[in-house]
């Protein structure tokens, strides 16, 4: 679901990067870790973005056992996870012209190329137009970019506060008692609000709490108990639940209080379970360190996939273990994929767009700035390539 989901930027802290620049390269042409990078947010983006492939590849299985298992089990935290990663990184965001024209240039521009890709998938599929054009109806997966865009936004304003995360909690949890709409997905967008407040209210010093062992064997044993408990969640509770989408007036739970309440559970079980996959995820590098700052191509591009292979015949015959297994495996291999330097280059018109022309000059930018009034460096593009996480 950065922020969490990123592609390469420059060694200084960008809106979506903060305290993690990507590997530099040496006169050999070999990569080699920056100082400035965090290891253990690398792996856990990689690890988390393969959580996101692998849930929506199975999503059409979750009437067999363990499949719905694995899916409640990955929807428990998958997305807080992300979204967590994505407030920590957007600290440094400071709504100056500059942030915000990155923050157009690698999260709307790329909203609007993809929207316009899904809807028109989807045209093809159903033999005509959607009843609604709108691109304030998000379509499919990118509900994430316009919710990290508003929070992004947002950021100088928890800063100020005094309780954010209790503030941003209470938003969340009264706008759940209303019924928001699909509009800019404006019902996950509050919903999931405390993860990013909480994600921007950390430091790194938090996370060293993370590296002692009573909190790595407490962890597994979290992990470990959330995945027997999937079993039955999965078979008696609606998924609904787990998408923090619609309000909780349209639960069968009545009166409200209890939905209250039941949606705390979920939102302890998530940072639970969020900081549990955290205190596990290696903090050296690994083999997957660098993957972790291509998210957003796989985020984006995994999309696309799904949608075609969900329109196809063959994605209805995918049933029972066989099924599942196959399902987990492509989506592991689809992240992988996605990753290659080759996939990247040809997915970078639409993921890193050059549409500098799209933003009016700013008077204030020097001569020599080239993010304005022109495509400017290589630099440059590379810098407005940052852009969000995690879903």
């Amino acid at each position: 679901m950065a922020s969490s989901m990123t592609s390469p930027a420059d060694r200084s802290p960008e809106p979506g990067q903060g305290t993690t620049a990507p590997a530099t390269v040496g006169k050999t042409g070999a990569a080699s870790p920056d100082p400035g990078r965090d290891s253990r947010l690398d792996n856990a983006k990689f690890v988390l973005i393969a959580l996101v492939v692998i849930g929506h590849a199975i999503g059409a299985l979750r009437g067999y056992g363990p499949a719905g298992a694995l899916y409640y089990w990955i929807y428990f935290f998958h997305m807080p996870a992300f979204i967590l990663i994505s407030g920590y990184l957007s600290r440094s965001f400071d709504a100056s012209s500059r942030r915000v024209e990155k923050l157009v240039l690698t999260l709307a521009v790329p909203y609007l190329i993809f929207w316009t890709i899904h809807q028109a998938i989807y045209t093809v599929e159903r033999g005509g137009l959607p009843e609604s054009l709108s691109v304030l109806q998000p379509t499919y997966t990118l509900w994430f970019l316009v919710a990290l865009f508003l929070w992004r936004l947002s950021v100088p304003i928890w800063q100020r506060l005094r309780w954010p995360v209790l503030v941003a909690v209470a938003i969340s949890m009264f706008a759940a008692t209303a019924d928001l709409g699909g509009t800019l997905s404006l019902g996950r967008v509050v919903s999931f609000l405390p993860f990013f407040v909480l994600g921007l209210s950390l430091r790194r010093e938090h996370f060293a709490y993370l590296d002692r062992l009573w909190v790595r064997i407490a962890s597994v044993l979290v992990l470990g108990t959330t995945a027997v408990l999937a079993v039955p969640i999965s078979g008696h509770l609606s998924r609904d639940w787990l998408f923090w989408t619609n309000s909780l007036t349209d639960r069968d739970i009545d009166p409200l209080l209890p939905s209250l309440g039941l949606r705390m559970a979920f939102m302890g079980l998530a940072l639970v379970m969020t900081f549990a996959v955290l205190a596990l995820i290696p903090r050296q590098r690994t083999w997957f360190t660098p993957l972790g700052a291509y998210t957003l191509y796989v985020y984006l591009g995994h999309s696309v996939v799904l949608l075609l292979l969900q329109a196809s015949p063959w994605y209805g015959l995918m049933s029972g273990a066989p099924g599942t297994i196959a399902m987990v495996a492509f989506g592991m291999g689809l992240t992988l994929l996605l990753c290659t330097p080759w996939v990247r280059r040809g997915m970078r018109w639409a993921v890193e767009p050059r549409l500098t022309w799209f933003l009016r000059r700013d008077p204030a930018a020097g001569p020599g700035d080239g993010a304005r009034g022109g495509e400017g460096s290589e630099a440059d593009r590379r810098r407005t390539a940052t852009a969000g996480a995690g879903a």
